[in-house]
């Protein structure tokens, strides 16, 4: 059974913003890494007084930071801090850079999230007009650069007045009543759903640099992805391709050695190297590995989470030109959505044994995503650990979460069951807009599918159910239901089944969860996953949950007031 795991509206009162040190690190590649997170200014476009600001993190923290802002999780005093999301801001900062740094034969400038709308600047050229919350861009960046000071800018647009015309245009209000606005401008935008209002949370719609920022300076070739795929799994031999994406930065063909070094703790490292020629530009290569006895990976309760270090190496003249590594896990999961007698089945085997899923819904711990420390997500999974879960669904309504929740649900045996980031209303599908959510699940699909954590993918959250039973048939005229019908074919039956085949085959795919929309239906309670939340929305007695027995309950809860020292803030 998996119960919702919500926060109080007053969630998690700000500390004090730490500056992070510029960090120039040798890889362990011939690379040179400089993280660019010091010595950044901001500034609210239009007033030209500039302000020490904290990178990664989101202009409401750096508002707090200067006490321009009161605290918005304390009272009433969300409703003092809306003007922000009508405001353009921008942000900037100045490195220095070596003679020697630029003799390389190229430099990669990589942003791992920007919120959202951003132009980004360097050195008087424009590099960048980013438009997705949940995408990460890099960009080879070797010709802008100068031997000493660098400037890089960026301007963030107001997600609000950047999505008004295309809301002006459309000629209806998108249903998206968590939308705490009454304009729904949030469907239009690639961007956390949560941050314009929940029934569960505040509303701050944030602008900002909320993930890492690198330059990389390399030569000859890099490694822009890093798939080990797990082709079979015996007791006898794990069969396993790694596949890479290479570029080959060089204008002539070069010849390298791929090296597959493979290890698992306590025990002696083995490597396989292949030799190839990497033409210019982006080149695909595959080399089979196998894993004598493997040690499969479990769930939690089942034994211990055992984990494969994996890396591969693009070596040229000696030189590790290029490296990148994985923490694998070697296990086969499952999910049973068969026909029977009851209905339809929906249960996860792992390693080819039923597992009765005990867990959560998860969603963001913080309303300001940049305040979740290591520490908040250690103590996260050490708590779900001890409450011996073993799975959690990352929920729709969010973003698609840190690295660092992934390694560790790997590391604890806690099973992940990923959402595409829709929920609880229909969403646009013209070009553009379908452009954007193919770009966010490569990226995403690209990035998640190495974990062995990662158990299925889900399309969204209670959208069909929404479009079924929540009375937009009645709301909208017979043209406007039946755009959004067509929409969410395009979306979650064709777009997203599709990427998650191509780049993330073995994983199974459900369109929405609820996998049939139910609402508390008696007749659904026999066919796939439900929500219930019956007992609180639907007013119905807890004894309703002795009998309202589902095949899978991906979603129940009931909504409680905060505790009383929050209440007595308002």
């Amino acid at each position: 059974m998996m119960i919702n795991l919500t926060g109080k509206k007053a969630q998690i009162a700000c500390g004090l913003l730490c500056c992070c040190s510029m960090v120039y690190a040798q890889s362990n590649d011939n690379s040179e890494v400089l993280t660019l997170h010091t010595d950044w200014e901001f500034s609210q476009v239009g007033t030209d007084v500039w302000r020490t600001a904290v990178v990664p993190g989101t202009v409401h923290q750096d508002l707090i930071h200067h006490n321009l802002i009161p605290s918005p999780f304390y009272g009433t005093n969300e409703q003092k801090i809306q003007w922000i999301e009508n405001e353009d801001w921008e942000y900037k900062t100045a490195f220095t850079i070596t003679a020697d740094q630029l003799k390389r034969d190229d430099a990669q400038l990589t942003f791992e999230g920007l919120d959202t709308y951003a132009d980004v600047y360097l050195n008087g050229a424009l590099l960048l007009k980013a438009d997705n919350m949940f995408v990460g861009y890099t960009i080879p960046v070797k010709k802008y650069l100068r031997s000493g000071e660098n400037l890089l800018h960026i301007y963030f647009h107001s997600p609000i007045r950047q999505t008004l015309p295309q809301y002006a245009s459309n000629g209806f209000n998108y249903p998206a009543d968590n939308d705490h606005h009454g304009k729904h401008l949030s469907v239009f935008s690639r961007k956390a759903p949560y941050s314009y209002g929940w029934d569960w949370g505040i509303r701050m719609v944030t602008s900002g640099v909320w993930r890492p920022v690198t330059i990389r300076f390399y030569d000859a070739a890099s490694i822009s992805d890093y798939h080990v795929k797990q082709l079979s799994l015996t007791d006898q031999v794990a069969k396993l391709s790694n596949e890479l994406e290479i570029n080959n930065i060089l204008p002539h063909p070069l010849q390298a050695e791929i090296k597959i070094n493979t290890s698992l703790e306590g025990e002696q490292e083995s490597a396989i190297s292949q030799t190839v020629i990497l033409q210019p530009g982006i080149n695909h290569v595959c080399i089979p590995t196998e894993v004598v006895s493997p040690v499969r990976w479990m769930p939690n309760g089942w034994g211990a989470p055992t984990l494969y270090d994996f890396s591969a190496q693009i070596i040229t003249e000696g030189n590790i030109v290029a490296e990148q590594s994985h923490r694998i896990g070697l296990r086969t999961v499952r999910l049973v959505n068969e026909k029977d007698a009851d209905g339809e089945s929906f249960y996860f085997e792992v390693n080819g044994i039923p597992m009765f899923a005990k867990g959560a819904n998860y969603i963001p711990q913080d309303a300001l995503l940049t305040n979740v420390t290591t520490e908040r997500y250690q103590t996260l999974f050490r708590d779900i650990k001890e409450a011996n879960m073993n799975i959690v669904r990352v929920w729709g309504g969010g973003t698609y979460e840190d690295d660092r929740f992934y390694n560790l649900a790997d590391e604890n045996g806690i099973l992940v069951w990923q959402d595409f980031m829709f929920a609880c209303t229909p969403y646009p599908s013209d070009p553009t807009f379908l452009k954007r959510v193919e770009a966010e699940a490569c990226y995403n699909i690209r990035r998640l599918r190495n974990h062995p954590s990662l158990a299925m993918w889900c399309g969204n959250n209670e959208i069909l159910e929404a479009l079924k039973y929540w009375g937009y048939q009645k709301k909208y005229t017979p043209e406007i239901y039946r755009e959004m019908m067509t929409g969410y074919d395009k979306l979650f039956r064709e777009l997203l089944p599709a990427k998650v085949k191509e780049l993330d085959a073995d994983r199974f795919y459900i369109h929405s969860s609820p996998y049939l929309a139910n609402w508390g239906r008696p007749e659904s309670w026999g066919i796939g996953d439900s929500h219930n939340w019956g007992v609180w929305y639907g007013k119905k007695p807890f004894e309703s949950l002795d009998t309202d027995l589902p095949r899978f309950m991906s979603e129940f809860g009931f909504q409680s007031f905060p505790e009383m020292k929050t209440i007595a803030t308002f």
